[in-house]
């Protein structure tokens, strides 16, 4: 089918001519053909109808790689999770307190809650930089390149904590850790829920908090396992136990896929194709690259029309204020729950005349 020639769009034409004539740009060849504009929203239909109707367990047998690529990618949240309660649980460590710490009055070694503070919120501080930064990597480099990026600079940055020889040196550690700790946040969140279908969205994105769940676990029971070693490997051990985590993460994602919507959004369609290809399932034979990726770009040219004109002012003005509650309230949900307070736990216990040994069993638990 030869693509139509569209006539110079005038304004009042509207936002479906304006859709029409950006959308002509995006043509791709397939089935030594073209698409024109009618056909492309005709496959658009036809994608959305399939995925819609589409239940749980045929999702995971249509996108079963995707599954695999997001779980992997979410997997580095356990990074977080796992330092979140090693710093915080390091304040009722004998070996780390004898090195970081001051003697006090009492002939025990205590580290100030002025660098408590610091060294806990140190973290934070590079997250949220992290952060910041996360969503302009990805959008000029993708998400492949952004994670693998902040994979290479942990690696880097655990070199700083290990090696500590001071407060000073561990928080600049802590502080450069949270950056990457931060794009793990937004980026991989973001990548599982492109590459999967509407039905696998909400599970394998909430993997996440999963993952940080893992993360503390994992945490505790590795203090608690060199709670007896009374020399600098007592608390070196668990800084150098989160190379683990970067290394066969990185060599993973080096061979992931790219997200398809990335892909849509910088007009390469045709990558976008391959790359639902690696991750879907050539069982189902319902099932069309191409359609989807037809979707895709129908979906993203309406989004550039509704968001024509509008800036983060809009995020608190009429529906869009409530819609902007409710994704706040969601994400303060994982702090007001009190998780910020968890990593304390071992030091409320032994201030309260409970033995390191059976404080570090309650944080297990």
């Amino acid at each position: 089918m030869a693509p139509q020639e569209m006539d110079v769009v005038r304004a009042e034409d509207g936002a479906v001519a304006n859709m029409g004539r950006r959308m002509s740009e995006f043509q791709w060849d397939r089935r030594e053909s073209h698409i024109d504009f009618q056909g492309l929203v005709d496959e658009a239909k036809d994608a959305a109808e399939h995925e819609h109707k589409m239940g749980i367990f045929e999702s995971i047998r249509t996108y079963p790689k995707a599954v695999g690529w997001s779980v992997l990618a979410s997997t580095a949240l356990v990074m977080e999770g796992y330092d979140l309660v090693v710093i915080g649980s390091f304040y009722g460590y004998p070996t780390f307190l004898k090195k970081y710490g001051s003697l006090s009055s009492d002939g025990t070694y205590q580290i100030s809650a002025a660098w408590e503070t610091g060294l806990s919120n140190g973290a934070v501080v590079g997250e949220i930089l992290g952060l910041m930064v996360a969503g302009i990597l990805a959008d000029h480099f993708g998400y492949r390149f952004t994670i693998g990026l902040a994979l290479i600079l942990v690696i880097c940055f655990i070199f700083i904590t290990f090696f500590a020889v001071n407060i000073q040196m561990l928080l600049a550690g802590e502080i450069l850790c949270g950056i990457p700790w931060g794009v793990f946040q937004t980026i991989t969140t973001a990548y599982a829920a492109e590459v999967t279908p509407v039905q696998l969205r909400p599970y394998l994105t909430t993997y996440v908090n999963l993952c940080w769940v893992f993360g503390q676990l994992i945490g505790s029971g590795v203090l608690r396992g060199l709670l007896n070693y009374t020399d600098q490997w007592g608390y070196r051990i668990p800084f150098a136990l989160q190379w683990m985590w970067p290394l066969p993460l990185l060599t993973g994602i080096i061979f992931a896929p790219e997200s398809p919507w990335w892909l849509v959004r910088h007009g390469r369609l045709q990558d976008a194709e391959r790359s639902l290809k690696r991750l879907t399932s050539s069982k189902d034979t319902e099932f069309d690259a191409a359609k989807t990726v037809a979707m895709m770009v129908h979906t993203n040219e309406l989004e550039k029309e509704v968001t024509i004109g509008t800036s983060y002012w809009d995020c608190l003005k009429k529906t869009d204020l409530r819609r902007t509650e409710i994704a706040c309230m969601t994400w303060m949900i994982q702090t007001l729950s009190g998780s910020g307070l968890q990593g304390y736990s071992v030091q409320f216990y032994e201030q309260a005349g409970i033995s390191s040994t059976y404080s570090f069993d309650f944080a297990m638990g």
